[in-house]
């Protein structure tokens, strides 16, 4: 049977052009079979030439086992059939394979950097993963009002303005934002509230903001203030504490005491940012820093950011499928796969030399705007930085290892209280949130082996369920998520089943959910449900229902019991926002949300003009023409939706 895998990679970063051929295989049965790996490599090496590009490893479903990018891909590719030189790790890979997918880019760097998205994007089992992917948090100082606001910012960056980062962390950058907001009293609010203002809000009256809403500052002393903050963010803190020292020392003299004061207040602001500072970057401008731990088989990397001289934050990754790979090759895909959606500086230190050190700068090139250094640091300060660093990296592996000690500890525990063969990989705990059945809707989170894994989280809203019935709704629910889980993945193994699956309810929630599986025909997929107990609303008198009615409860200190609350209260917070999130959505609609083809300005265009959705679904159609903004088309849509036939 011939099989062509489906699926065309994005661009990657400053290429024009790729060009994927796609190799089509024999299938030699569903189990692992080298020599059907090594056929199916061998059909794709035969049409390949020493071109730079990236190929993919698939398997019988046509999954991605493995991401990698080469100079030469006849070159690199050839070396998979030589079976006898490949480490253990690479010949189950290669046993694994029944295709491969080939992109031909114009260059190495270009390839990289595809490779980067490929394995961000598909997360194969064989290539080492950047586990905390989340998108860092910027500060925005935009540039597309006369009077610039200052906010944070994550995501991508379409809007006009100077963007500074990456923080390590929200905390971090909401810090510095307060901070800055004392210091260059810059607004915060939308254009919108803006706008509206006709007196002072509040951050005014605590001094930090300077109320351009309503003319307490004119637009170039508001100017002036824009360009110092740029100034201070952008390297030259020490000249703008230099300056405002001096107006301070101005006012002081002229008996200005009030705005000596206010001065004062500004300049201990940029006082307390620099005394926040925990390493000692002056004088290195914009770079980040790296430097990586290992122990027992663990990658613990610590990233330093500086910008403008000033420390930005701290953050620990921990990459995940390192076993058997040189520190140096982690380190090498790990900057490829961090640097793919945060933009480089023009300084990389790092704690170890790179083999392809200078094929990762020539890569981050057109991101950074301009050329890349990628250096290890011998003396001096740089030296020190990385020493700092490493110890970090190093103490937060071992919290790493021990937190993971005891979470492997409590896992088997939990195996054993709640009788399961063996300690579970994936827990998936659900509830339900609703008002009296309104806005009903049903949440899942799911925890693994290292904790929460909030990207696999999912909600539902309830369709069929009666009004306030929970048990329907668990029903309904369990139905949607395991039929399609049956269908996408009838095999189970796609690593998307539960070993153990946990429900916020008694005994009625753990009815409906075992009659929803019973009735898919799914009698071996664990249930357990997690109620109050006795005395409810004391925490620690749990009761844990069993499928055939037996129930458990725990002691009050057990660390299991606080494990299995942890859990239950974090779905109790995912569903209780999402709902939250459901309710004032439906609040904000409006009876012209329903009409199709009336978009957010022409409907804010008929409610401005008629006042009501009312006024608008009794008016004729020529009153609806005669509204600004609307179309003779458009009003005949509008009238046409409230006027069928006629």
């Amino acid at each position: 049977m011939a099989r062509t895998p489906a699926g065309t990679p994005p661009n990657p970063k400053g290429a024009e052009r790729f060009n994927e051929e796609r190799a089509t295989f024999t299938m030699k049965g569903s189990q692992p079979d080298i020599e059907a790996g090594i056929a199916a490599i061998r059909e794709v090496h035969a049409t390949l030439k020493p071109k730079p590009g990236v190929y993919r490893m698939l398997d019988v479903r046509g999954d991605v086992l493995y991401v990698g990018k080469a100079r030469a891909l006849k070159n690199r590719v050839g070396n998979y059939v030589q079976v006898e030189r490949l480490p253990l790790r690479l010949k189950r890979m290669v046993a694994q394979t029944r295709a491969m997918v080939i992109v031909t880019t114009n260059s190495e760097a270009e390839a990289l950097l595809l490779e980067a998205q490929l394995i961000k994007r598909y997360r194969p089992p064989y290539n080492v993963l950047l586990r905390d992917d989340k998108s860092f948090p910027f500060i925005l100082l935009r540039t597309d009002h006369d009077f610039p606001r200052i906010t944070k910012h994550r995501g991508a960056r379409r809007a006009k303005g100077n963007y500074y980062g990456p923080f390590a962390s929200a905390g971090s950058v909401n810090t510095t934002i307060n901070a800055l907001q004392k210091l260059f009293l810059l607004r915060s609010c939308t254009d919108s509230f803006f706008a509206r203002r006709d007196r002072p809000c509040l951050l005014y009256q605590i001094k930090r903001c300077s109320a351009p809403c309503v003319g307490r500052i004119d637009g170039a002393g508001y100017a002036e203030l824009v360009g110092e903050a740029k100034d201070f963010l952008g390297g030259k803190s020490s000249a703008v504490q230099r300056k405002i020292e001096e107006q301070m020392a101005d006012a002081a003299e002229a008996l200005d005491f009030e705005r000596a004061a206010m001065l004062r207040d500004r300049l201990r602001a940029a006082t307390f940012i620099q005394g926040s500072q925990a390493i000692n970057a002056e004088g290195l401008g914009n770079a980040d820093v790296f430097a990586m731990a290992e122990k027992g088989g663990h990658v613990g990397v610590q990233a330093f950011f500086i910008r403008g001289g000033q420390n930005w934050g701290h953050r620990a990754f921990f990459p995940s499928h390192t076993e058997g790979l040189a520190a140096e090759d982690v380190l090498t895909s790990f900057l490829a796969q961090f640097y793919e959606d945060v933009p480089p500086p023009r300084t990389i230190l790092v704690d170890r030399a790179l083999p392809e050190a200078e094929l990762l700068a020539e890569a981050f090139r057109e991101g950074a705007g301009g050329k890349v250094e990628i250096s290890v640091p011998q003396r001096g300060d740089r030296r020190r930085l990385i020493e700092q660093a490493s110890r970090n990296a190093t103490e937060a592996l071992e919290r790493r290892l021990a937190e993971s000690g005891t979470k492997a500890r409590l896992n088997r525990e939990l195996a054993e209280f709640l009788e399961l063969p063996e300690p579970p990989r994936r827990i998936e705990v659900y509830d339900n949130s609703h008002i009296q059945g309104a806005q009903a809707l049903g949440a899942m989170i799911v925890a693994g082996p290292d904790g929460f894994v909030k990207n696999q989280y999912r909600k539902w809203n309830i369709k069929s369920a009666q009004t306030n019935d929970d048990f329907a709704m668990m029903r309904e629910v369990f139905t949607r998520r395991f039929a399609r889980a049956a269908e996408e993945d009838p095999d189970r193994d796609g690593g998307m089943w539960p070993d153990l699956v946990l429900i916020d309810g008694g005994k009625g929630q753990m009815s409906a959910a075992r009659d929803a599986l019973e009735e898919q025909g799914i009698e071996d997929v664990p249930l357990i449900a997690i109620a109050k107990g006795p005395h409810h609303g004391r925490e620690g008198r749990e009761v844990f229902h069993f499928p055939d009615g037996r129930e458990k409860m725990l002691p009050v200190n057990s660390p299991l019991l606080f494990h299995l609350q942890r859990l239950r209260d974090e779905v109790h917070r995912y569903a209780i926002g999402a709902h939250r999130e459901k309710r004032s959505r439906a609040i904000t609609a409006s009876p012209l949300d329903e009409i199709p083809g009336i978009g957010p300005a022409r409907k804010r265009a008929l409610l401005l003009h008629f006042g009501t959705a009312s006024k608008v679904r009794a008016a004729a159609l020529d009153d609806l023409q005669r509204a600004p903004g609307v179309s003779a088309a458009v009003a005949q849509t509008v009238y046409d939706f409230y006027h069928p036939g006629g």
